[in-house]
């Protein structure tokens, strides 16, 4: 007997009408769908008039069902896989059947549509050329802070989610991290009724939240512009010059790195002092 396949399915961040005829045919001739929530899921399955039966897949059991699931595909049955809102897997569970799916060397095959970093990301008015997803941030201050200065110097545009309870916060660390001129847009509720798409510096938009509680409900997706490229000859002064800076005064540690860098020392000084301040 054929394995069956393993449709992974995206489904509507908030519009309904978001889901593809494609999707809506997947989850109507599969034998089961494998769902986050089977609550939230069924009214969906309900506003697009699918029947089909459910089994509830979250990150608390998702490791125990994958077996289940695997005989189940072995066994010829064709499922769907999807989350509670967007693209499965995306700061979502499914990776573990997905993987052990792939593993089986059973068919997985995506069926594209709403995903709400993409959807942010192209109406950001930020870079789109080149990014990078973080996902959700830790939510406890220290580590939160620590990925963010881990990031410091990435040029890449940064895509993160955010929870309400959270976002304020956030950005409050995101505005000492990377500094409050940094440009960046709070996308809040896509696709819903109180969709809010919100661009400023990070200075800016920690205010507007301040001001407006309301905007602190809902989904949110935070994107934040990279940091300015720096060339290859001012990376190395800034490392000789931050190895130096740890063991000697500002004005001895700028000389000896103009003169190994081959630098004016004006220039490095000024660097060293503006290191220094941060």
């Amino acid at each position: 007997m054929d394995n069956g396949t393993l449709f992974v399915v995206a489904t509507p961040i908030g519009d309904v009408d978001d889901l593809s005829p494609r999707a809506k045919n997947v989850l109507e001739r599969v034998s089961v769908i494998a769902a986050e929530d089977t609550r939230v899921s069924g009214r969906l399955l309900q506003a697009i008039g699918v029947s089909t039966p459910m089994m509830s897949l979250h990150e608390h059991n998702e490791r125990a069902r994958v077996g289940q699931l695997l005989q189940r595909l072995q066994a010829g049955e064709d499922i769907a896989l999807i989350s509670d809102a967007g693209t499965p897997l995306i700061s979502d569970p499914g990776y573990p059947l997905v993987h052990a799916t792939r593993q089986e060397n059973i068919e997985v095959v995506p069926v594209p549509g709403p995903c709400a970093l993409i959807s942010a990301l192209s109406v950001s008015g930020l870079p789109t050329d080149r990014f990078v997803f973080e996902g959700f941030l830790p939510s406890k201050g220290g580590n939160r802070r620590s990925r963010l200065q881990a990031l410091v110097n990435e040029t890449r545009t940064l895509i993160f989610y955010e929870s309400p309870r959270r976002v304020q916060s956030s950005i409050e660390d995101m505005l000492n991290c990377f500094g409050g001129d940094r440009a960046a847009v709070v996308a809040r509720e896509l696709t819903k009724t109180y969709e809010t798409i919100k661009q400023g510096s990070l200075a800016e938009l920690s205010a507007w939240l301040v001001d407006n509680p309301s905007q602190q409900r809902g989904e949110f997706v935070v994107i934040v512009a990279g940091a300015a490229e720096v060339d290859e000859d001012e990376q190395a002064v800034r490392r000789v010059l931050g190895i130096l800076m740890a063991d000697l005064p500002v004005s001895q540690a700028a000389t000896l790195t103009a003169q190994i860098c081959d630098q004016k020392r004006n220039k490095i000084y000024k660097l060293a002092q503006e290191l220094k301040d941060a």
